[in-house]
């Protein structure tokens, strides 16, 4: 129990520190307050890992969890030699890749671009555009950019053959080699703005006083924003960028299924078939537990170890880290 000095009147006094318990106990109504959100991350997010055990088993509908016929590392190996296993790799790694350097880069540009304007209700004006599609689900999305990007009066397609730019329309959702800047551009559309916040709110800690000094020196407005602006925020930039590295072999799901039409167009799956609808399709559809438990499982721990990497890389090179 820790002691605590204290001084009043000309003497000392010593304070024994309360025990956590007994603060907890004092403060019993904030507690409870807490117990809900406890309660439902233990359920969904602590009970489940037990699950992970019938990625070793031979688990069959109806089985208890871990109580099934032990196989080892059967279903990891039997992942890792399937015959389409390389190519889903390929589709998750060239997603992942075009959204980190790509996607990623363009909300900390469009963040410093809103703090550059002048006019304070044309920032918050397009500021708050730019949030609004985060709000559209993907079932939303899809459906717009089915209209948008329609071979038949789709407004994409007339717009590019009016000036020019192609003789006959495109197929953008017929022809896999589009897919891929298909799922960049729209995830871009979507998550630009909101995706953008955090390095706002970054920006909005930085002194004014660096600006006006800065002013002094005869500096420019684009020596200003990289030796001012970037460099502030440049920690919250690596902690988001080893949040990105962290979740390399997530390709955002739910856009997939959407734009694919829950995978049944055949003329997409060699470039839209990636490790979670591959998961999804192989151990839910056709009800292959385990093998779907060890494809998430292994995705999982390869996340993790990216996480533990860049986190390292980052420690070593001096930059602010996450543990």
């Amino acid at each position: 129990m820790r002691l605590k000095k204290t001084q009043a009147n000309g003497q000392i006094a010593v304070k024994r520190k309360k025990n956590v318990f007994l603060r907890m106990l004092e403060q019993w109504d904030l507690q409870i307050l807490v117990i809900p959100g406890i309660l439902l991350m233990i359920v969904f997010t602590y009970l489940p890992i037990y699950g992970i055990l019938m990625g070793f088993q031979e688990y069959k509908l109806g089985d208890f969890p871990g109580m099934s016929q032990w196989v080892g590392l059967k279903y990891f190996k039997e992942l890792l030699t399937a015959a389409d296993f390389y190519r889903v790799l390929r589709n998750t790694l060239a997603i992942s890749l075009l959204k980190m350097f790509i996607g990623f880069p363009l909300p900390i540009l469009f963040a410093v671009m809103l703090n550059e304007l002048q006019f304070p209700l044309l920032r918050k004006t397009v500021q708050t555009v730019s949030y609004l599609p985060h709000f559209i689900s993907w079932v939303v999305g899809a459906t717009l950019m089915f209209d948008f990007l329609a071979v038949d009066g789709g407004a994409v397609n007339e717009m590019l053959m009016a000036i020019g730019l192609v003789k006959e329309p495109i197929g953008f959702f017929m022809k896999g080699e589009y897919f891929w800047a298909l799922v960049l551009c729209t995830d871009i559309w979507k998550e630009l703005g909101w995706n953008s916040i955090i390095f706002i709110s970054a920006i909005t800690s930085i002194s004014q006083d660096m600006y006006e000094a800065a002013d002094i020196d005869g500096a420019t407005r684009l020596q200003k924003m990289w030796y001012i602006t970037i460099q502030s925020i440049m920690p919250t930039i690596i902690l988001m960028f080893i949040f990105q590295v962290g979740g390399l072999l997530n390709a955002n799901f739910d856009q997939i299924m959407q734009f694919t039409k829950q995978m049944t167009n055949a003329m997409l799956r060699d470039y839209a078939d990636v490790l979670d609808t591959y998961i999804y399709r192989m151990g839910i559809s056709l009800r292959r537990f385990s093998f779907g438990t060890a494809g998430g499982l292994l995705k999982s721990v390869v996340n993790f170890a990216l996480l533990c990497l860049a986190n390292k890389i980052a420690d070593m090179v001096g930059e602010t880290a996450l543990f």
